[in-house]
């Protein structure tokens, strides 16, 4: 299993709250020309790993699990740019389409699957479309297609991984006041309950009958308070568990159906731009 890596003693980590981005043409905004040509220098996987790691900074990929998860992300997006041709233009804005895909995804803790789905399609749309300076059509629609085949079933559906070994965990700490309780007094060194010792001697009067009844055991009290409150949270906590799962099941079924609707859509697309093509 793969782990986070454990943040350092004094580092405290900025916590995100799930935001929209908006999306750019990005071709040469990750991998230039020069760079290319050095990866395309050779089509071993161990050149284009170096020349990744030091474009990118990433020379402990090897001994890091984080740096490795890139690395092999990477790697993996020019390989399949080079097995369907893609040109330099279209590998170096495909490469930063998972590439900013994948920093969005990693940037907060919180769920954010439809900030970064939404952010995905807008990245897709703004190299497929010629409306320039918003979006190029640097993408056909079969292109477009497989671009998005292979994002959603290599990153969106591993999301939740990616998610786990690059955000810090995120604890919840419950304080609980208690209102209406007196607090209780601090002990007295001097029993104030000893009468003072002197030579004098008082008379003695006779005290009047006191009628006594019968005061509660303060412990007992205690106990049974103590009882209520563990009943409480006990209730509270399994409510609390059965509302995470009911949220982690429909957030998994709204993540399948979100997958198997761009699966379909982007099939749809490629057909019906197929026959529009056609038309022309």
């Amino acid at each position: 299993m793969i782990l986070p890596d454990e943040p350092k003693t004094g580092d405290v980590p900025k916590i995100i709250q799930p935001r929209n981005h908006k999306a750019k043409v990005s071709v040469w905004a990750d991998l230039t020309v020069d760079d290319l040509d050095r990866i395309n220098e050779s089509l071993n996987a161990d050149h284009i790993k170096m020349v990744l790691a030091d474009i990118f900074h990433l020379d402990d990929h090897k001994t890091s699990l984080k740096t490795g998860i890139v690395m092999d992300l990477y790697y993996y997006t020019l390989q399949f740019a080079r097995e369907h041709k893609f040109t330099k233009e279209q590998t170096s804005a495909f490469f930063s389409i998972v590439k900013k895909t994948h920093e969005v995804c990693t940037e907060t803790p919180f769920g954010n699957l439809d900030q970064t789905f939404s952010y995905f399609k807008e990245l897709v749309l703004c190299h497929a479309v010629n409306r320039p300076p918003h979006s190029i059509e640097l993408f056909s629609a079969d292109q477009v297609r497989l671009v998005s085949e292979y994002v959603v079933n290599t990153y969106f559906r591993h999301f939740k991984m990616y998610k786990y070994a690059f955000t810090p965990l995120v604890r919840l700490d419950l304080s609980i006041n208690y209102v209406g309780m007196p607090p209780t007094p601090p002990p007295t060194e001097v029993d104030e309950g000893e009468p003072e010792v002197t030579d004098e001697q008082p008379e003695l009067e006779p005290e009047p009958e006191r009628v006594e009844t019968p005061q509660p055991d303060e412990s007992e009290a205690r106990k049974e308070l103590r009882g209520m409150i563990q009943t409480y949270l006990s209730e509270e906590i399994k409510k609390m568990k059965l509302t995470m799962d009911d949220q982690l099941k429909s957030t998994e079924e709204i993540l399948n159906k979100k997958l198997d609707i761009a699966e379909g859509g982007g099939k749809k697309s490629g057909r019906n731009s197929a026959k529009g093509a056609k038309k022309k």
